[in-house]
């Protein structure tokens, strides 16, 4: 998060979704827990269960802002409408403060009727009436001091447009209560692998590759909200795509966890800004899903250092980049080579002046022979103005061997590490290119290899934010496996493969032990092995 927040000055994450719908606070929960889920009542075709959470969650939260620039948005219950809970919101409110964004109230609306949390019948005119008695409830609540932060209306798409919502007069009757006007959508679903449904087979996903190796897919995908992005500036609401991916229940493998989605993350989020979002997010889920930008260490920290760094997670870095901290970036679709749909190109605009541009390359052509070559002008006489190109400009890329690839993806020369090899540090040397321009025919060239993306950076404060970034990071200040962690003794490694009579040495592992967890340095790669090992026996001893 500290790489997001460094480049983008904050990050926001969304704590929600289908399980906030039954969420319910409760002062505390066996053995310390802040988090209980009971799966016995899970309802809907997505079996989300009810979740039960204690304040030490909100508290964390607010651990986690002071260490790193993060913002939160928080979502609260909407499945009772005779008894709101809203005690989400009024925790939120008072540890959190200036730290909550916004309360998402209702997620995908038009899903109740199909998932039984409403009549089949269920419209927007319904969802209409109960925002009414929300809003009623909300006001009512001397708890919740900021009744202005609510976002909605969170609709999926799959059922009704948004469109649908506005002509019910819902911004008009409630735009008091609203930070926020919101959508979620996602390109494709791979919901028939987990949920299988008669109704919706399986998507093949080698059939689905193409779809995200081309620009025409984020223009489509931006399309239908074109109008409801117009009427929100009229309104004076930003508008956000709450909640997206590659395609929702967990995404493709061989798609959602290579350098395809990379690729297409990064043309999706810049289509949705020159479309006039205000923000995407991108969707997490647990260890079997392949979207993830970034999935925790399969098991206790104690035991195995090592986390997954998704493709998708290289987007956000590129993303948070392109747009930087100034809070004035605009972005706008180049259409470049004749609107190719393989190679875009957006320009980059911040306090009103040209300062990046960002370039996508599709193909995949270890030759070379795809590669393009980008002649970047600026200003000129054609535009009756003087030639704006500089001297010189940085370029940084992001490059993969194929679009296939998921382990090895680098940005500027630096990699976070393959599967279960990541601590969140960047590796490698830094590999920020110098170009130099000719100002005289006022052009810069520079190349794009296939498959890969970059970004140009021309204004002088664009090529500064980059020579001057810095990274925090921070220690585990709690360690719950402090016993049978595992470190070996060079000496012993050397003399325990073969007979070593009387002098052989026998490293230890239980407490108490002879030479037990003798301590000493020892090659990673090895100590991963040796802690996945140790972690086995410990499994099947308890088995």
């Amino acid at each position: 998060m500290s790489i997001i927040a460094e480049k983008a000055g904050a990050v926001n994450v969304r704590v929600g979704g289908n399980t906030q719908e039954t969420a319910f606070v409760v002062n505390s929960l066996a053995d310390g827990k802040m988090i209980e889920k009971d799966k016995e009542d899970a309802s809907n075709p997505t079996s989300t269960p009810v979740l039960a959470l204690t304040p030490d969650l909100i508290y964390m939260l607010a651990n986690v802002s002071s260490l790193v620039n993060i913002h939160w948005y928080l979502g609260i219950p909407f499945n009772d409408t005779a008894n709101w809970r809203f005690q989400i919101a009024e925790l939120g409110e008072s540890i959190l403060g200036d730290r909550l964004l916004g309360l998402q109230a209702a997620n995908e609306p038009d899903l109740y009727g199909a998932h039984g949390h409403r009549n089949i019948t269920y419209s927007p005119y319904d969802f209409f009436g109960e925002y009414s008695l929300f809003t009623q409830a909300w006001q009512a609540d001397g708890n919740v001091p900021k009744k202005n932060n609510i976002i909605a209306p969170s609709t999926s798409y799959a059922e009704w447009s948004p469109e649908q919502v506005w002509d019910t007069g819902f911004v008009d009757a409630y735009g008091q209560y609203l930070s926020h006007l919101a959508v979620e959508h996602y390109p494709s679903d791979n919901c028939a692998v987990v949920f299988p449904n008669p109704d919706n087979p399986p998507h093949d996903p080698l059939q689905m590759l193409p779809q995200y190796l081309t620009h025409n897919a984020g223009i489509d995908f931006a399309k239908p909200y074109l109008n409801s992005t117009a009427l929100a500036q009229q309104w004076g609401k930003p508008f956000l795509l709450f909640e997206t991916n590659t395609a929702s229940c967990g995404g493709f493998p061989g798609i959602s966890d290579s350098f395809t989605s990379a690729l297409w993350g990064i043309d999706h989020a810049l289509q949705l800004a020159n479309s006039n979002f205000t923000g995407a997010l991108f969707h997490f889920g647990g260890q079997n899903v392949s979207y993830n930008p970034f999935t925790p260490a399969p098991t206790n920290e104690s035991a195995l250092h090592g986390w997954t760094t998704g493709p998708l997670f290289y987007s956000a870095v590129f993303v948070a980049e392109v747009m930087g901290k100034s809070n004035t970036t605009r972005i706008k679709d180049m259409s470049a080579n004749n609107g190719s749909d393989q190679t875009p190109a957006y320009a980059v605009f911040e306090n009103g002046q040209f300062s990046k541009m960002a370039f996508i390359n599709y193909m995949t052509d270890p030759s070379g022979a795809n590669d393009y070559t980008a002649t970047i002008y600026v200003g000129g006489s054609g535009w009756n103005e003087p030639n704006g190109v500089p001297s010189s400009v940085k370029v940084k890329h992001l490059l993969a061997p194929s679009i296939s690839e998921k382990d090895n993806i680098t940005w500027a020369g630096q990699t976070l590490g393959g599967r279960y090899a990541s601590d969140g540090r960047w590796k490698g040397e830094e590999n920020i290119q110098t170009v130099q321009c000719d100002q005289n025919a006022n052009s810069c060239v520079v190349k794009v290899p296939a498959p890969g993306a970059a970004i140009v950076y021309f204004s002088s404060d664009a090529q500064s934010a980059i020579a001057s970034e810095q990274y925090s990071t921070y220690s585990t200040t709690v360690v719950t496996k402090s016993k049978n962690t595992v470190t070996v003794d060079p000496s012993v490694l050397a003399t325990s493969n073969g007979e070593g009579g009387k002098n052989r040495l026998i490293g230890g592992t239980s407490q108490g032990g002879s030479n037990a967890a003798a301590a000493g340095a020892v090659a990673p790669g090895l100590a991963v092995i040796v802690s996945v090992l140790a972690g086995l026996a410990v499994f099947w001893r308890i088995r």
